[in-house]
């Protein structure tokens, strides 16, 4: 029970923490548009939106490579599936769900599964490879669907639904809309995501992240990372616990891309390349493998930094700046004494996803 309660507590931390900062943004904006004084920069709200969505890419890779204890490098292949599919479905509802909250709840669900088709897609064969191997996979899964959306052409005309590997085989009525342009990506997107939508977002994936991690089937995928082995020798089914972290983890990474997607009036696939994936990558490491808050944290800080440091006159020195902090947050995350501290605060690495 003493367990549980401190998981519950940890956990209602987290709804805090982010409940909290939303409260203090959405005060300050407030304030500005009352008094008109500039509190929250121009550059700084139209961050809102991506660093939700960084977040949620944050813990959702956190389930795999932190309570999984699996390394995956394509992360950002699961966003561009949820971003592109969530363009086509938004389009698509335009005229039956005028109402635009709901349109976007839609996009991001279909984003979700078909996030979660993916990781359906690409765990059912690699899950049952290991460390390395399952990190080329991945990765190259990544880059497979980039490429992919990279020729892909997609419309809408009189005679229905147009989806073209090529522009050559993209016969649409010159009424037509094309929504999907190959290399050019998705054009003239109608911008429906808002920081509130993406604030949402992020409690529905503390919610299921935390709840899976504190149930039986998480303990399972514990045992798994832990000792492979051992949790198979008292009948714990590997591919089922494997493929479920994965899947929910790929489900979370697609509706935030949907919610990417739909903060840009324009989406290349180029957006969602190896280096996101990485950067994702780099946000859960400093965080804390298995701590959700520290990937909460990680993400929203190291996200908004480079950007920030743009508004300065040291701006051209701002991935050097940003380097050296990364650099710093290792070091520091390696000190005995320093880590002991800051665990009271962010729990601790790996093993600490029950905490945290």
């Amino acid at each position: 029970m003493k367990k549980i309660n401190k998981n519950a507590r940890s956990g209602f931390l987290n709804y805090g923490i982010v409940t909290a900062a939303f409260a203090a943004i959405q005060i300050l904006l407030l304030v500005q548009k009352q008094v008109r004084v500039t509190l929250v920069s121009n550059t700084l709200q139209s961050l809102l939106v991506p660093a939700c969505c960084y977040i949620v890419m944050a813990v959702s890779l956190n389930l795999t490579v932190g309570v999984l204890g699996e390394l995956s490098l394509g992360h950002a292949g699961f966003m561009s599936l949820g971003a592109f599919s969530g363009i086509v479905a938004s389009f698509l509802l335009a005229d039956a769900v005028p109402f635009v909250p709901l349109r976007l709840a839609l996009s991001m669900v279909v984003g979700a599964v078909f996030g979660a088709l993916g990781g359906v897609i690409v765990g059912v064969p690699v899950l049952r490879l290991q460390g390395d191997y399952l990190a080329i996979v991945t990765l190259a899964f990544g880059q497979i669907i980039k490429n992919i959306i990279m020729v892909l052409y997609v419309g809408v005309d009189g005679k229905g639904f147009h989806v073209a590997l090529s522009s050559d085989r993209f016969n649409l009525e010159p009424d037509g809309t094309a929504i999907i342009k190959g290399p050019m990506g998705a054009v003239g997107v109608q911008k429906l995501a808002s920081f509130t939508a993406g604030f949402v977002l992020i409690l529905i994936t503390l919610l299921v992240v935390q709840n899976l991690v504190n149930s039986r089937s998480g303990r399972a995928i514990m045992a798994l990372r832990d000792n492979r082995i051992a949790a198979e020798s008292v009948g714990i089914n590997t591919t089922k616990y494997k493929l479920m972290a994965f899947v929910t983890s790929a489900a979370l990474a697609g509706a935030a891309g949907a919610l990417f997607g739909l903060n840009y009036s324009s989406t290349v696939a180029a957006k969602f390349d190896f280096n996101t994936s990485i950067l994702v990558l780099v946000f859960v490491v400093l965080g804390g493998l298995g701590s959700i808050r520290g990937s909460i944290i990680a993400a929203a800080l190291l996200y908004v930094l480079p950007e920030l440091l743009r508004q300065f006159d040291i701006a051209e020195y701002r991935m050097l700046i940003y380097a050296v902090v990364l650099i710093l947050v290792m070091l520091a995350t390696n000190n005995d004494r320093l880590k002991a501290l800051v665990g009271r605060v962010i729990p601790g690495r790996k093993g600490a996803a029950a905490n945290g």
